[in-house]
């Protein structure tokens, strides 16, 4: 799939600008090689919209001590939400003429080759061993160009909190990945829509199911390949662009398609600055010679 103008732009525009952190851009080799990377599988034809998803992902990341109960509102349906500070997961519900309607939960997809961390300037983003995308806020200056470079628009920003203000997302749960544990969604969902394990198992099982039953799903696996492939992916009944998630962004990683303009961005970044300055303080340097200098009025050529 051809990338948009709009696509590239905003993957140089956010990499681009902060270039001096293209160290990170390509993390994803040094982490495959050490084990493979565990994923999500999510299948939005079993999903229900019973929030549990949402509860379970609260209680882990303590964003909200709300009862079970709370989250059979259904009221938060009738508009399309996405993640923030305080949610690092959603469910949207999108509604079919003469069908049921399809449930979609959202969260950070854990890009194989994470344009969030090639835009970092700190390095505060980057590519786990186990797979999940994860993020350091001792190390982030909030500059939030993780927000802009997100071809998914999942990072979210703290700005309730000025003086402490942090980028929010999933993290697949990466302290209970750790120790041995599901992440929190996975082992709540009572339809089992959302199934953990590693990245090429899921994979395998999605085309199973796409192949025994080529009426109930549409012929892709959303995360395979998009901008470079994806720990989170998705099977569907409907078009996935038809349940809001973006079908322009490519096939290729999005610091690759930056490396080329990026490797010109340190010269600007760094050896101009430093010309500026020097020319700067060469000037400062002569001004007490050029003040106590005789000052030519006459006309040129007078007498």
């Amino acid at each position: 799939m051809a990338v948009s103008r709009r696509g590239f732009l905003k993957a140089a525009c956010a990499t681009g600008v902060v270039g001096v952190g293209a160290t990170a851009a390509r993390p994803a080799e040094a982490a495959q090689v050490k084990r493979p990377w565990m994923g999500m599988l999510t299948d939005l034809s079993l999903c229900v919209g019973c929030r549990k998803c949402e509860y379970a992902c609260n209680k882990a990341n303590a964003l909200s001590d709300d009862a079970l109960e709370t989250y059979d509102d259904k009221s938060v349906f009738e508009q399309t939400r996405r993640t923030d500070a305080d949610r690092f997961t959603v469910v949207n519900r999108f509604d079919r003429e003469g069908q049921p309607p399809v449930f979609v939960k959202r969260q950070c997809m854990h890009c194989i080759e994470p344009a969030c961390a090639s835009a970092c300037l700190v390095a505060a983003f980057k590519k786990s061993d186990e797979g999940p995308v994860i993020y350091d806020e001792s190390l982030c200056i909030g500059c939030r160009y993780c927000m802009v470079a997100c071809p998914f628009g999942m990072p979210a920003f703290e700005y309730s909190k000025p003086f402490t203000p942090r980028v929010t997302k999933c993290s697949m749960c990466i302290e209970r990945l750790r120790d041995g544990e599901q992440p929190a969604c996975a082992c709540v969902c009572p339809e089992e829509a959302i199934t953990f394990g590693p990245r090429e198992e899921l994979l395998t099982l999605a085309h199973d199911k796409i192949r025994e039953h080529p009426d109930r799903y549409v012929d892709h696996v959303y995360g395979e390949t998009e901008a470079g492939g994806t720990n989170w992916m998705y099977i569907s009944p409907v078009p996935f662009g038809d349940l809001g998630f973006p079908t322009d962004i490519g096939t290729k990683p999005y610091p690759e398609l930056t490396k080329g303009f990026l490797s010109s961005v340190p010269l600007v970044l760094t050896l101009w600055p430093m010309l500026l300055m020097g020319a700067y303080a060469f000037n400062n340097a002569r001004g007490p010679e050029l003040a106590g200098a005789p000052v030519n009025t006459h006309e040129e050529g007078g007498q």
